[in-house]
């Protein structure tokens, strides 16, 4: 159960930070000597159940966006097309585009790629490419003109501080994502989620550099990062979700259920705190952490052995 605990409590936090859920998931077990095995059908069973409460926290946490986002999608399909003006709708369909090259690639991809990079040396060594890719992303977005629209304050009608905690203001938030991504660059931004495969790769991190190089800042790159991992993160765990009840799991639905409260208190706390920490900073200390941590991984892997 305590296993179950630290694991579900460190997808949560992983899975938003831009530093590999999967990545830690596959290195920290042998790290701390756990003898588990990661291609059980118990283990794999577990990381649904925690991608699922990370899922549903995603969800509710942006609750009133959702709302708002179903509701321009409503429009645009009895209208027969998307209004200058609406906000929602545009966010809405750039969200189910970044969705679909994600989707795709995850259920054609993604068995062989974690079958072959699936080991704690190769997933310290991806970490630390994790970590150049967030670098190198910052790096050319200081050298980037901003867009119009891509790093503007909120004028003096714009909302303040949500309810809910979070340092965006929704409706100026969305507004400016819908108004610098275009359809091709949302496309863009979900086909890179599907780097996320890899052990080490970060799926938050891979949609956030794509963020920042189609011209958003690093709050609005992290907003629309939460927002498309929610539908690719719950879909795929829902398709999977009768492994979950599956009697040969009986015995582990306890520690499932751990895992999976825990990993949403996580995400819940990374979310707040993430929104917040990208009003003012960017991806570099990620990016140290990922170099830093992935060679102290990758070494203490070769000792271990």
């Amino acid at each position: 159960m305590i296993q179950a605990a630290v694991l579900g409590f460190l997808q949560g936090l992983t899975e938003l930070f831009p530093i590999s859920s999967l990545g830690h998931s596959v290195i920290l077990p042998k790290l701390f000597g756990w003898n588990l095995d990661q291609n059980a059908p118990s283990f794999l069973t577990f990381l649904i159940a925690t991608h699922l409460a990370t899922a549903i926290v995603l969800f509710f946490f942006f609750l009133k966006d959702w709302i708002e986002i179903f509701k321009g999608l409503g429009r645009s399909v009895r209208d027969r097309k998307i209004g200058p003006s609406d906000t929602y709708a545009q966010l809405g369909w750039l969200l189910i585009i970044g969705t679909i090259p994600a989707g795709i690639l995850g259920l054609v991809l993604e068995k062989p790629i974690r079958a072959l990079f699936a080991s704690p040396l190769t997933a310290a060594a991806f970490l630390i490419l994790n970590g150049l890719v967030l670098f190198t992303a910052e790096r050319l977005r200081r050298r980037e003109k901003p867009r119009v629209g891509a790093h503007s304050a909120p004028g003096p009608g714009s909302p303040g501080p949500r309810s809910d905690g979070s340092a965006a203001d929704g409706p100026g938030s969305d507004a400016r994502i819908a108004t610098t991504l275009s359809w091709k660059e949302a496309l863009g931004i979900g086909a890179a989620q599907a780097a996320a495969l890899v052990p080490g790769i970060s799926r938050s991190g891979s949609s956030m550099v794509g963020g920042l190089l189609s011209g958003l800042n690093n709050e609005n790159a992290a907003r629309f990062s939460f927002l498309l991992a929610t539908p690719i993160i719950g879909a795929a765990a829902v398709l999977k979700l009768p492994e979950l009840f599956s009697p040969a799991m009986a015995d582990e639905r306890g520690a499932f259920l751990i895992g999976a409260a825990c990993s949403a208190v996580a995400a819940w706390f990374a979310t707040r705190f993430l929104l917040r920490f990208f009003e003012t900073r960017t991806l570099t200390p990620f990016a140290i952490y990922c170099v830093a941590g992935g060679a102290v991984y990758f070494t203490a892997m070769l000792i271990i052995g």
